[in-house]
């Protein structure tokens, strides 16, 4: 199984991450990857206020050089899933000034403006308290709705969330929509429940079976950690994973599946 794009990873601008965007490109530079996505998260565990202020470091990634160490670089964002309904982060927060204070003609959707600076985005739950009782349909619709939200591209760490969904229903989901589901290489990290590994086996055999695309992430926290694919590349080639629905088995393949799904393209200022 062929891997060579990390689009999962995480920065200093996470909070609790610990190397820079540039480190990050070096590693999977090193390890020979074609294609990195830094994808910092856009939720409320990063501050208490939830301004344009605090998540400004998504406004100026136009600055980062398109192919860094020889790595074609892409800014998204892993945005958290809030409610039942599949909403995203911050669609219900707006913000009428600038960075700088400055008052803005109109008022911005927190959410909308932020997304819309990225290539791409991870839609994933890791706060799950308002799912308490739902059932497995209301569940599955959640994410569904979540594939609604034009930028996102991948469904995050599915395997882990928790929460009991229909896995073909969902799978076909993506699939007719170009979209992906990632298999996630800390959800094999030591410490994580054998449920979830198979939950991720379970996953990835029925994308086999139904043609859907998966992705690839480190959910690197550390340059050390980029580019890590081992356990990932282990259960797919259990499970005889077509490597033709590997989205990051080379970097066009990945571009291409951005496009595909229509994605818009990422734009700065206000």
């Amino acid at each position: 199984m062929r891997i060579t794009c990390d689009v999962h990873t995480h920065s200093l601008y996470s909070r609790h991450a610990y190397s820079t965007v540039e480190e990050n490109v070096r590693a999977a530079s090193e390890r020979g990857y074609e294609l990195l996505g830094i994808t910092d998260h856009f939720s409320s565990m990063l501050y208490d206020q939830q301004t344009i202020k605090n998540f400004q470091f998504y406004m100026n990634t136009a600055i980062w050089p398109e192919t860094w160490y020889g790595v074609r670089l892409l800014h998204g964002a892993e945005v958290d899933i809030v409610d039942l309904e599949g909403n995203l982060f911050a669609y219900d927060i707006t913000f009428d000034q600038g960075i700088n204070g400055d008052k803005l003609r109109q008022p911005h959707i927190l959410g909308e403006h932020i997304l819309g600076t990225c290539d791409y985005a991870v839609a994933s739950i890791h706060s799950k308290q308002w799912a308490a009782g739902a059932s497995q349909k209301q569940i599955t619709q959640m994410y569904v709705n979540a594939l609604d939200n034009p930028h996102v591209l991948i469904l995050g760490h599915l395997g882990r969330s928790g929460l009991d969904f229909d896995v073909p229903a969902l799978v076909r989901e993506c699939r007719d929509r170009g979209k992906l589901i990632e298999m996630n290489e800390a959800t094999h990290d030591e410490g994580q429940r054998e449920v979830a590994i198979e939950r991720c086996r379970v996953i990835a055999e029925t994308c086999a079976e139904l043609g859907c695309k998966l992705s690839f992430g480190s959910d690197a926290h550390i340059a050390t950690r980029i580019a890590d694919a081992h356990s990932v590349i282990k259960l797919l080639e259990e499970v005889d994973f077509p490597e033709e629905l590997m989205a990051c088995r080379d970097a066009q393949t990945f571009l291409s599946t951005i496009a595909d799904a229509k994605i818009p393209a990422s734009k700065q200022g206000y």
